[in-house]
Protein backbone atom coordinates (compact mmCIF):
# COMPACT_ATOMS: atom_id res chain seq x y z
CA UNK A 1 0.00 0.00 0.00
CA UNK A 2 2.84 2.21 1.01
CA UNK A 3 4.75 1.80 -2.73
CA UNK A 4 1.26 2.11 -4.30
CA UNK A 5 0.76 5.45 -2.61
CA UNK A 6 4.67 6.32 -3.45
CA UNK A 7 4.15 5.42 -7.14
CA UNK A 8 1.51 7.43 -7.89
CA UNK A 9 3.35 10.55 -6.01
CA UNK A 10 5.68 9.56 -8.72
CA UNK A 11 2.99 9.44 -11.84
CA UNK A 12 1.71 12.81 -10.46
CA UNK A 13 5.06 14.24 -10.56
CA UNK A 14 6.09 13.40 -13.56
CA UNK A 15 2.40 14.16 -15.41
CA UNK A 16 2.69 17.71 -13.87
CA UNK A 17 6.74 17.82 -14.94
CA UNK A 18 5.52 17.19 -18.58
CA UNK A 19 2.28 18.76 -18.37
CA UNK A 20 0.37 15.67 -19.18
CA UNK A 21 -2.60 17.05 -17.58
CA UNK A 22 -3.08 19.82 -20.43
CA UNK A 23 -2.89 16.55 -23.01
CA UNK A 24 -5.93 15.11 -20.62
CA UNK A 25 -8.42 18.11 -20.35
CA UNK A 26 -6.91 19.36 -24.21
CA UNK A 27 -10.27 17.07 -25.28
CA UNK A 28 -12.40 19.33 -23.21
CA UNK A 29 -14.36 22.94 -23.11
CA UNK A 30 -12.75 23.73 -20.03
CA UNK A 31 -10.78 26.96 -20.80
CA UNK A 32 -10.80 28.25 -17.38
CA UNK A 33 -9.39 25.20 -15.43
CA UNK A 34 -6.60 24.94 -18.15
CA UNK A 35 -5.62 28.65 -17.06
CA UNK A 36 -5.65 28.04 -13.69
CA UNK A 37 -3.48 24.96 -13.73
CA UNK A 38 -1.04 27.23 -15.78
CA UNK A 39 -0.83 29.70 -13.47
CA UNK A 40 -0.42 26.77 -10.29
CA UNK A 41 2.39 25.32 -12.20
CA UNK A 42 3.66 27.91 -13.73
CA UNK A 43 7.20 27.04 -13.38
CA UNK A 44 7.52 23.81 -15.64
CA UNK A 45 8.61 23.79 -19.29
CA UNK A 46 6.05 23.01 -21.70
CA UNK A 47 7.19 24.50 -24.63
CA UNK A 48 7.99 20.92 -26.49
CA UNK A 49 4.73 19.15 -28.74
CA UNK A 50 2.67 17.16 -26.83
CA UNK A 51 3.52 13.92 -28.43
CA UNK A 52 7.15 14.46 -27.24
CA UNK A 53 6.06 15.34 -23.66
CA UNK A 54 4.14 12.21 -23.73
CA UNK A 55 7.20 10.17 -24.75
CA UNK A 56 9.53 11.45 -22.48
CA UNK A 57 7.30 11.09 -19.70
CA UNK A 58 6.67 7.30 -20.07
CA UNK A 59 10.33 7.02 -20.71
CA UNK A 60 10.75 8.66 -17.17
CA UNK A 61 7.82 6.16 -15.49
CA UNK A 62 9.99 3.13 -16.75
CA UNK A 63 10.11 0.22 -18.93
CA UNK A 64 6.19 -1.12 -18.18
CA UNK A 65 4.84 2.22 -18.84
CA UNK A 66 7.41 2.15 -22.08
CA UNK A 67 5.70 -0.95 -22.75
CA UNK A 68 2.12 0.43 -22.77
CA UNK A 69 2.75 3.59 -24.86
CA UNK A 70 4.02 1.11 -27.37
CA UNK A 71 0.69 -0.53 -27.54
CA UNK A 72 -1.02 2.31 -27.51
CA UNK A 73 0.91 3.71 -30.30
CA UNK A 74 -0.98 1.09 -32.51
CA UNK A 75 -4.38 2.14 -31.24
CA UNK A 76 -5.10 5.16 -32.79
CA UNK A 77 -8.89 5.17 -32.72
CA UNK A 78 -8.07 6.12 -28.94
CA UNK A 79 -5.12 8.16 -29.30
CA UNK A 80 -4.29 11.56 -31.69
CA UNK A 81 -2.27 10.83 -34.40
CA UNK A 82 0.42 13.33 -33.49
CA UNK A 83 0.70 11.45 -30.03
CA UNK A 84 0.56 7.89 -31.84
CA UNK A 85 3.42 8.88 -34.34
CA UNK A 86 5.67 9.94 -31.39
CA UNK A 87 4.97 6.77 -29.19
CA UNK A 88 6.07 4.41 -32.30
CA UNK A 89 9.02 5.91 -31.38
CA UNK A 90 9.19 4.68 -27.68
CA UNK A 91 12.17 2.05 -27.34
CA UNK A 92 12.68 -0.87 -24.41
CA UNK A 93 16.14 0.59 -23.35
CA UNK A 94 16.60 -1.12 -20.05
CA UNK A 95 20.80 -1.11 -18.62
CA UNK A 96 21.68 -4.81 -18.21
CA UNK A 97 21.32 -6.28 -14.66
CA UNK A 98 24.40 -7.31 -13.12
CA UNK A 99 25.56 -10.66 -14.09
CA UNK A 100 26.09 -11.89 -10.93
CA UNK A 101 22.49 -12.13 -10.81
CA UNK A 102 21.83 -13.59 -14.09
CA UNK A 103 24.23 -16.53 -13.06
CA UNK A 104 22.07 -16.96 -9.88
CA UNK A 105 18.67 -17.32 -11.85
CA UNK A 106 20.07 -19.88 -13.87
CA UNK A 107 21.79 -21.90 -11.05
CA UNK A 108 18.53 -21.65 -9.42
CA UNK A 109 16.31 -22.60 -12.32
CA UNK A 110 18.37 -24.85 -14.06
CA UNK A 111 19.65 -26.52 -10.47
CA UNK A 112 23.17 -26.45 -11.75
CA UNK A 113 25.55 -23.51 -12.25
CA UNK A 114 26.80 -22.70 -15.65
CA UNK A 115 30.32 -23.58 -15.59
CA UNK A 116 28.90 -27.32 -15.11
CA UNK A 117 25.74 -26.69 -17.39
CA UNK A 118 27.82 -25.01 -20.62
CA UNK A 119 31.36 -25.83 -22.32
CA UNK A 120 31.35 -22.02 -21.79
CA UNK A 121 29.26 -19.34 -21.09
CA UNK A 122 29.77 -15.53 -21.58
CA UNK A 123 29.13 -13.11 -18.63
CA UNK A 124 28.60 -10.43 -20.62
CA UNK A 125 24.97 -9.92 -21.97
CA UNK A 126 24.85 -9.56 -25.69
CA UNK A 127 21.51 -8.01 -25.27
CA UNK A 128 18.89 -6.66 -22.86
CA UNK A 129 15.47 -5.57 -22.70
CA UNK A 130 12.82 -4.86 -19.85
CA UNK A 131 12.12 -8.22 -19.09
CA UNK A 132 15.32 -10.60 -19.56
CA UNK A 133 18.64 -10.63 -21.48
CA UNK A 134 20.31 -12.62 -23.34
CA UNK A 135 23.95 -14.51 -23.12
CA UNK A 136 25.81 -16.36 -25.32
CA UNK A 137 26.94 -20.35 -24.69
CA UNK A 138 27.74 -23.42 -25.75
CA UNK A 139 26.24 -26.52 -24.76
CA UNK A 140 29.22 -29.61 -24.71
CA UNK A 141 28.18 -31.07 -27.56
CA UNK A 142 29.83 -27.85 -29.43
CA UNK A 143 26.30 -26.42 -30.36
CA UNK A 144 26.39 -22.58 -29.70
CA UNK A 145 23.24 -21.15 -28.09
CA UNK A 146 21.64 -17.91 -26.58
CA UNK A 147 20.52 -18.49 -23.00
CA UNK A 148 17.71 -15.97 -22.49
CA UNK A 149 17.39 -15.09 -18.37
CA UNK A 150 13.97 -13.00 -16.74
CA UNK A 151 15.40 -10.06 -15.59
CA UNK A 152 14.57 -10.65 -11.22
CA UNK A 153 11.57 -9.36 -9.31
CA UNK A 154 9.65 -8.57 -12.55
CA UNK A 155 6.60 -9.72 -11.29
CA UNK A 156 5.59 -7.96 -8.62
CA UNK A 157 6.90 -4.81 -10.27
CA UNK A 158 4.60 -5.72 -13.41
CA UNK A 159 1.89 -6.41 -10.97
CA UNK A 160 2.11 -3.02 -9.47
CA UNK A 161 2.31 -0.83 -12.37
CA UNK A 162 -0.82 -2.84 -14.35
CA UNK A 163 -2.72 -2.90 -11.43
CA UNK A 164 -2.16 1.69 -11.58
CA UNK A 165 -3.39 0.97 -14.89
CA UNK A 166 -6.88 -0.82 -14.10
CA UNK A 167 -7.75 1.96 -11.81
CA UNK A 168 -7.26 4.44 -14.44
CA UNK A 169 -9.15 2.58 -17.11
CA UNK A 170 -12.17 2.17 -14.81
CA UNK A 171 -12.19 5.62 -14.06
CA UNK A 172 -12.20 6.57 -18.05
CA UNK A 173 -14.47 4.08 -18.56
CA UNK A 174 -17.01 5.39 -15.74
CA UNK A 175 -16.23 9.42 -16.96
CA UNK A 176 -15.88 8.84 -20.80
CA UNK A 177 -19.05 8.32 -22.86
CA UNK A 178 -17.07 6.87 -25.82
CA UNK A 179 -15.41 4.64 -23.34
CA UNK A 180 -17.75 1.30 -24.36
CA UNK A 181 -17.26 1.63 -28.15
CA UNK A 182 -13.04 1.88 -27.30
CA UNK A 183 -12.97 -0.34 -24.41
CA UNK A 184 -9.72 0.92 -22.03
CA UNK A 185 -10.46 -1.50 -19.56
CA UNK A 186 -10.36 -4.58 -22.46
CA UNK A 187 -7.27 -2.93 -23.72
CA UNK A 188 -5.56 -2.90 -20.32
CA UNK A 189 -6.42 -6.55 -19.79
CA UNK A 190 -5.02 -7.61 -23.16
CA UNK A 191 -1.99 -5.74 -22.34
CA UNK A 192 -1.66 -7.22 -18.69
CA UNK A 193 -2.45 -10.82 -20.57
CA UNK A 194 0.09 -10.29 -22.68
CA UNK A 195 3.16 -8.95 -20.09
CA UNK A 196 2.69 -11.65 -17.70
CA UNK A 197 2.86 -14.13 -20.69
CA UNK A 198 6.07 -12.50 -21.37
CA UNK A 199 6.93 -13.48 -17.79
CA UNK A 200 6.85 -17.12 -18.81
CA UNK A 201 10.00 -18.03 -20.53
CA UNK A 202 8.80 -21.23 -20.80
CA UNK A 203 5.53 -20.16 -22.46
CA UNK A 204 7.89 -18.00 -25.12
CA UNK A 205 9.76 -21.33 -25.95
CA UNK A 206 6.83 -23.13 -26.42
CA UNK A 207 5.34 -20.42 -28.96
CA UNK A 208 8.72 -20.47 -30.58
CA UNK A 209 8.07 -24.69 -31.03
CA UNK A 210 5.00 -23.95 -32.47
CA UNK A 211 6.11 -21.21 -35.08
CA UNK A 212 9.02 -23.40 -36.00
CA UNK A 213 6.88 -26.81 -36.85
CA UNK A 214 4.55 -23.96 -38.77
CA UNK A 215 7.24 -23.26 -41.31
CA UNK A 216 9.23 -26.38 -41.19
CA UNK A 217 10.48 -26.69 -44.15
CA UNK A 218 10.27 -22.66 -45.74
CA UNK A 219 12.21 -21.20 -47.55
CA UNK A 220 11.32 -17.93 -46.22
CA UNK A 221 11.08 -18.02 -42.17
CA UNK A 222 13.81 -19.29 -39.89
CA UNK A 223 13.28 -19.77 -36.07
CA UNK A 224 15.54 -20.98 -33.84
CA UNK A 225 15.24 -24.34 -32.20
CA UNK A 226 14.35 -24.43 -28.50
CA UNK A 227 16.75 -26.64 -26.41
CA UNK A 228 14.19 -28.42 -23.91
CA UNK A 229 16.57 -29.61 -21.34
CA UNK A 230 17.94 -26.30 -20.29
CA UNK A 231 14.73 -24.34 -20.60
CA UNK A 232 12.45 -22.99 -17.34
CA UNK A 233 10.09 -20.74 -16.85
CA UNK A 234 12.99 -18.16 -15.84
CA UNK A 235 15.65 -19.31 -17.72
CA UNK A 236 14.96 -20.58 -22.01
CA UNK A 237 18.34 -21.94 -23.94
CA UNK A 238 17.75 -21.85 -28.32
CA UNK A 239 19.88 -22.04 -30.92
CA UNK A 240 22.28 -19.21 -31.72
CA UNK A 241 20.81 -17.77 -34.94
CA UNK A 242 23.33 -15.57 -36.97
CA UNK A 243 22.37 -12.87 -39.43
CA UNK A 244 22.42 -9.10 -40.47
CA UNK A 245 19.46 -7.02 -38.97
CA UNK A 246 16.90 -6.07 -41.29
CA UNK A 247 17.23 -2.35 -40.63
CA UNK A 248 21.07 -2.37 -41.63
CA UNK A 249 19.97 -2.16 -45.34
CA UNK A 250 23.33 -1.38 -46.43
CA UNK A 251 24.98 -4.40 -45.34
CA UNK A 252 22.25 -6.26 -47.00
CA UNK A 253 22.65 -4.56 -50.00
CA UNK A 254 26.79 -5.44 -49.40
CA UNK A 255 25.69 -8.99 -49.35
CA UNK A 256 23.99 -9.30 -52.41
CA UNK A 257 20.39 -9.67 -50.64
CA UNK A 258 17.66 -8.68 -53.05
CA UNK A 259 15.48 -5.98 -50.93
CA UNK A 260 12.78 -6.20 -52.94
CA UNK A 261 12.62 -9.83 -52.61
CA UNK A 262 12.70 -9.85 -49.04
CA UNK A 263 9.69 -7.29 -48.86
CA UNK A 264 8.24 -9.37 -50.89
CA UNK A 265 8.89 -12.40 -48.60
CA UNK A 266 7.82 -10.35 -45.55
CA UNK A 267 4.12 -9.60 -46.72
CA UNK A 268 3.44 -13.20 -47.73
CA UNK A 269 4.86 -14.49 -43.58
CA UNK A 270 3.11 -12.63 -42.59
CA UNK A 271 -0.57 -13.25 -44.17
CA UNK A 272 0.92 -17.20 -43.75
CA UNK A 273 0.76 -17.00 -40.24
CA UNK A 274 -2.62 -15.25 -39.97
CA UNK A 275 -4.60 -16.75 -42.27
CA UNK A 276 -3.25 -20.11 -42.91
CA UNK A 277 -2.26 -21.02 -38.96
CA UNK A 278 -4.21 -18.10 -37.00
CA UNK A 279 -1.03 -17.80 -35.11
CA UNK A 280 1.41 -15.11 -36.08
CA UNK A 281 4.35 -13.27 -34.45
CA UNK A 282 3.03 -10.28 -32.94
CA UNK A 283 6.32 -8.23 -31.77
CA UNK A 284 7.75 -7.93 -35.59
CA UNK A 285 9.94 -4.48 -35.23
CA UNK A 286 13.09 -4.63 -37.12
CA UNK A 287 15.49 -5.68 -33.44
CA UNK A 288 13.42 -9.14 -33.44
CA UNK A 289 14.38 -9.55 -37.02
CA UNK A 290 17.48 -10.67 -38.87
CA UNK A 291 17.92 -11.94 -42.79
CA UNK A 292 20.34 -15.02 -42.77
CA UNK A 293 23.40 -14.31 -45.05
CA UNK A 294 24.70 -18.18 -44.82
CA UNK A 295 25.07 -19.95 -48.17
CA UNK A 296 22.57 -22.70 -47.03
CA UNK A 297 20.04 -20.12 -45.85
CA UNK A 298 20.84 -17.13 -47.69
CA UNK A 299 18.31 -14.33 -47.66
CA UNK A 300 15.92 -16.03 -45.47
CA UNK A 301 14.36 -13.91 -42.81
CA UNK A 302 15.50 -15.18 -39.00
CA UNK A 303 12.44 -14.28 -36.19
CA UNK A 304 13.94 -13.89 -32.28
CA UNK A 305 11.97 -12.85 -29.00
CA UNK A 306 8.50 -14.66 -28.87
CA UNK A 307 6.79 -13.27 -26.11
CA UNK A 308 3.62 -11.65 -27.83
CA UNK A 309 2.01 -14.08 -30.16
CA UNK A 310 -1.09 -13.41 -31.73
CA UNK A 311 -3.74 -15.50 -32.48
CA UNK A 312 -7.15 -16.05 -34.41
CA UNK A 313 -10.31 -18.31 -34.46
CA UNK A 314 -11.54 -19.40 -37.52
CA UNK A 315 -14.24 -16.51 -37.08
CA UNK A 316 -11.75 -13.59 -37.21
CA UNK A 317 -10.01 -15.21 -40.27
CA UNK A 318 -13.11 -15.34 -42.25
CA UNK A 319 -13.97 -12.54 -41.19
CA UNK A 320 -10.26 -10.58 -41.82
CA UNK A 321 -10.26 -12.46 -44.98
CA UNK A 322 -13.69 -11.20 -46.39
CA UNK A 323 -12.71 -7.75 -45.33
CA UNK A 324 -9.19 -7.38 -47.15
CA UNK A 325 -10.69 -9.27 -50.70
CA UNK A 326 -13.08 -7.14 -50.28
CA UNK A 327 -10.51 -4.20 -49.83
CA UNK A 328 -8.78 -5.32 -52.49
CA UNK A 329 -11.46 -5.42 -55.25
CA UNK A 330 -12.90 -2.41 -53.86
CA UNK A 331 -15.91 -4.15 -52.93
CA UNK A 332 -17.25 -1.10 -50.28
CA UNK A 333 -20.59 -2.72 -50.21
CA UNK A 334 -19.23 -6.16 -48.84
CA UNK A 335 -16.60 -4.27 -46.32
CA UNK A 336 -19.93 -2.21 -44.70
CA UNK A 337 -21.85 -5.70 -44.94
CA UNK A 338 -19.47 -7.41 -43.29
CA UNK A 339 -19.18 -5.00 -40.39
CA UNK A 340 -22.77 -5.31 -40.08
CA UNK A 341 -22.96 -8.58 -40.01
CA UNK A 342 -20.36 -9.56 -37.54
CA UNK A 343 -22.26 -6.87 -34.90
CA UNK A 344 -19.58 -5.06 -34.82
CA UNK A 345 -21.83 -2.08 -36.50
CA UNK A 346 -25.13 -1.29 -34.97
CA UNK A 347 -27.88 -3.40 -36.91
CA UNK A 348 -29.45 -0.37 -37.69
CA UNK A 349 -26.47 1.45 -39.72
CA UNK A 350 -27.36 2.09 -43.37
CA UNK A 351 -25.21 0.00 -45.59
CA UNK A 352 -24.95 2.78 -48.25
CA UNK A 353 -23.69 5.26 -45.41
CA UNK A 354 -20.86 2.80 -44.34
CA UNK A 355 -19.91 2.14 -48.27
CA UNK A 356 -19.44 6.00 -48.94
CA UNK A 357 -17.38 6.11 -45.77
CA UNK A 358 -15.14 3.30 -46.25
CA UNK A 359 -14.63 4.16 -50.09
CA UNK A 360 -13.65 8.17 -49.49
CA UNK A 361 -11.35 6.47 -46.64
CA UNK A 362 -9.44 3.78 -49.23
CA UNK A 363 -9.96 4.74 -52.67
CA UNK A 364 -7.27 6.69 -52.60
CA UNK A 365 -4.53 4.71 -52.13
CA UNK A 366 -5.15 2.31 -54.60
CA UNK A 367 -2.93 1.82 -57.44
CA UNK A 368 0.25 3.52 -55.25
CA UNK A 369 3.48 2.34 -54.26
CA UNK A 370 4.06 1.76 -50.42
CA UNK A 371 6.31 4.77 -50.18
CA UNK A 372 3.27 7.06 -50.87
CA UNK A 373 0.74 5.37 -48.92
CA UNK A 374 0.82 6.01 -44.62
CA UNK A 375 -1.54 3.25 -43.44
CA UNK A 376 -0.85 5.17 -40.42
CA UNK A 377 -3.63 7.65 -42.12
CA UNK A 378 -5.52 5.17 -43.31
CA UNK A 379 -6.08 3.62 -39.92
CA UNK A 380 -6.92 7.24 -38.65
CA UNK A 381 -9.36 8.18 -41.15
CA UNK A 382 -10.79 4.38 -40.36
CA UNK A 383 -11.10 4.74 -36.89
CA UNK A 384 -13.22 8.30 -37.34
CA UNK A 385 -15.66 6.90 -39.54
CA UNK A 386 -15.79 3.59 -36.86
CA UNK A 387 -16.34 6.75 -34.47
CA UNK A 388 -18.54 8.39 -36.34
CA UNK A 389 -21.01 4.84 -36.71
CA UNK A 390 -20.14 3.85 -33.35
CA UNK A 391 -18.25 0.61 -34.72
CA UNK A 392 -17.03 -1.32 -31.88
CA UNK A 393 -12.85 -1.65 -31.95
CA UNK A 394 -11.93 -5.44 -31.41
CA UNK A 395 -9.45 -5.84 -28.64
CA UNK A 396 -8.38 -9.21 -29.76
CA UNK A 397 -7.26 -7.34 -32.96
CA UNK A 398 -5.28 -4.82 -31.59
CA UNK A 399 -2.22 -6.89 -32.00
CA UNK A 400 -2.37 -7.38 -35.50
CA UNK A 401 -2.78 -4.07 -36.48
CA UNK A 402 0.34 -3.13 -34.21
CA UNK A 403 1.64 -6.26 -36.64
CA UNK A 404 0.30 -4.71 -40.04
CA UNK A 405 2.31 -1.42 -38.51
CA UNK A 406 5.01 -2.98 -38.28
CA UNK A 407 5.46 -4.68 -41.61
CA UNK A 408 4.60 -1.38 -43.31
CA UNK A 409 7.70 -0.03 -41.58
CA UNK A 410 9.47 -3.19 -42.87
CA UNK A 411 8.21 -3.26 -46.05
CA UNK A 412 8.44 0.88 -46.74
CA UNK A 413 11.84 0.64 -45.44
CA UNK A 414 13.57 -2.78 -47.71
CA UNK A 415 11.18 -1.40 -50.99
CA UNK A 416 9.51 1.63 -50.79
CA UNK A 417 7.82 1.32 -54.56
CA UNK A 418 6.39 -2.40 -53.16
CA UNK A 419 2.81 -2.84 -53.90
CA UNK A 420 1.31 -4.10 -51.16
CA UNK A 421 -2.06 -4.82 -52.31
CA UNK A 422 -0.68 -6.32 -55.57
CA UNK A 423 1.04 -8.67 -52.96
CA UNK A 424 -0.67 -9.92 -50.40
CA UNK A 425 -4.02 -10.50 -52.91
CA UNK A 426 -2.80 -14.09 -54.23
CA UNK A 427 -2.28 -15.36 -50.94
CA UNK A 428 -5.51 -14.46 -49.87
CA UNK A 429 -7.27 -15.57 -52.59
CA UNK A 430 -5.57 -18.66 -52.44
CA UNK A 431 -6.48 -18.94 -48.66
CA UNK A 432 -10.46 -18.49 -49.29
CA UNK A 433 -10.42 -20.86 -52.09
CA UNK A 434 -8.60 -23.67 -49.77
CA UNK A 435 -11.59 -22.45 -47.05
CA UNK A 436 -14.08 -22.22 -49.22
CA UNK A 437 -13.72 -24.06 -52.45
CA UNK A 438 -13.83 -27.86 -52.63
CA UNK A 439 -10.17 -28.28 -51.88
CA UNK A 440 -10.95 -26.78 -48.54
CA UNK A 441 -14.33 -29.02 -48.12
CA UNK A 442 -11.63 -31.95 -48.85
CA UNK A 443 -9.86 -30.67 -46.12
CA UNK A 444 -11.94 -30.33 -43.50
CA UNK A 445 -13.17 -33.79 -44.43
CA UNK A 446 -9.62 -35.14 -43.30
CA UNK A 447 -9.45 -33.21 -40.49
CA UNK A 448 -13.17 -34.64 -39.26
CA UNK A 449 -12.13 -38.37 -40.49
CA UNK A 450 -10.77 -39.51 -36.92
CA UNK A 451 -13.46 -38.38 -35.33
CA UNK A 452 -15.72 -40.31 -38.33
CA UNK A 453 -14.12 -43.56 -37.55
CA UNK A 454 -15.07 -43.10 -34.05
CA UNK A 455 -18.70 -41.89 -34.75
CA UNK A 456 -19.48 -44.00 -37.42
CA UNK A 457 -19.87 -47.50 -35.83
CA UNK A 458 -21.80 -46.58 -33.30
CA UNK A 459 -24.54 -44.96 -35.72
CA UNK A 460 -26.42 -48.09 -35.78
CA UNK A 461 -26.69 -48.67 -31.82
CA UNK A 462 -26.98 -44.64 -32.04
CA UNK A 463 -30.64 -45.16 -34.29
CA UNK A 464 -31.94 -48.02 -32.53
CA UNK A 465 -31.89 -46.29 -29.22
CA UNK A 466 -33.04 -42.81 -30.61
CA UNK A 467 -36.10 -45.06 -32.45
CA UNK A 468 -36.76 -47.08 -29.28
CA UNK A 469 -36.99 -43.85 -27.24
CA UNK A 470 -39.40 -42.17 -29.43
CA UNK A 471 -41.37 -45.62 -28.90
CA UNK A 472 -41.48 -45.62 -25.54
CA UNK A 473 -42.62 -41.65 -25.50
CA UNK A 474 -45.27 -42.96 -27.90
CA UNK A 475 -46.68 -45.23 -25.32
CA UNK A 476 -45.90 -42.32 -22.45
CA UNK A 477 -48.05 -40.20 -24.54
CA UNK A 478 -50.73 -42.68 -24.95
CA UNK A 479 -51.08 -43.67 -21.16
CA UNK A 480 -51.02 -39.76 -20.26
CA UNK A 481 -54.30 -39.35 -22.65
CA UNK A 482 -55.99 -42.14 -21.33
CA UNK A 483 -55.04 -40.38 -17.82
CA UNK A 484 -56.28 -37.49 -18.93
CA UNK A 485 -59.82 -38.60 -20.28
CA UNK A 486 -60.22 -40.54 -16.96
CA UNK A 487 -59.62 -37.43 -14.76
CA UNK A 488 -62.20 -35.68 -17.07
CA UNK A 489 -64.89 -38.47 -16.57
CA UNK A 490 -63.80 -38.14 -13.01
CA UNK A 491 -64.36 -34.74 -12.92
CA UNK A 492 -67.64 -34.80 -14.11
CA UNK A 493 -68.49 -37.33 -11.87
CA UNK A 494 -67.58 -35.02 -9.33
CA UNK A 495 -69.06 -32.26 -10.77
CA UNK A 496 -72.78 -33.96 -10.42
CA UNK A 497 -72.52 -34.97 -6.65
CA UNK A 498 -71.64 -31.47 -5.87
CA UNK A 499 -74.45 -30.84 -7.71
CA UNK A 500 -76.94 -33.46 -5.87
CA UNK A 501 -75.56 -32.66 -2.65
CA UNK A 502 -76.13 -28.74 -2.94
CA UNK A 503 -79.87 -29.50 -4.45
CA UNK A 504 -80.27 -31.63 -1.65
CA UNK A 505 -78.90 -29.16 1.16
CA UNK A 506 -81.06 -26.43 -0.21
CA UNK A 507 -84.13 -28.75 -0.13
CA UNK A 508 -83.62 -29.31 3.59
CA UNK A 509 -83.46 -25.63 4.20
CA UNK A 510 -86.39 -24.75 2.72
CA UNK A 511 -88.33 -27.50 4.09
CA UNK A 512 -86.97 -26.93 7.57
CA UNK A 513 -87.56 -22.92 7.66
CA UNK A 514 -90.48 -22.16 5.63
CA UNK A 515 -93.61 -23.02 7.24
CA UNK A 516 -96.12 -25.47 5.30
CA UNK A 517 -99.28 -23.19 5.29
CA UNK A 518 -96.80 -20.93 3.06
CA UNK A 519 -96.08 -23.61 0.54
Amino acid sequence: MIWKFVRLLKIFRVAIKYGLDEIAISGFSVPRTAKFIDRLFFWRDISAPRGVRLRRALEELGPIFVKFGQVLSTRRDLVPADLADELALLQDRVPPFPSDLAVAQITRSLGAHPDLLFASFEREPVASASIAQVHFATLKDGTEVAVKVLRPGMKQFIDEDVALMHDAADLLSRLWADARRLKPKEVVAEFDKYLHDELDLMREAANAAQLRRNFAGSSLLMVPEMYWDYCSSSVITMERMNGIPVSQTERLVAEGVDLAKLSRDGVEIFFTQVFRDGFFHADMHPGNILVSVEPATFGRYIALDFGIVGTLNDYDKDYLSQNFLAFFRRDYKRVAEAHIESGWAPKDTRVDELESAVRACCEPIFDRPLKDISFGQVLLRLFQTSRRFNVEVQPQLVLLQKTLLNIEGLGRQLDPDLDLWKTAKPHLERWMAEQIGWRGFVERLKEEAPRFAHIVPQIPRLLHQTLHNQAERKDDSILLQMLILEQRRTNRRMTALVLVISLLGIGYLVAEYVPLDRM
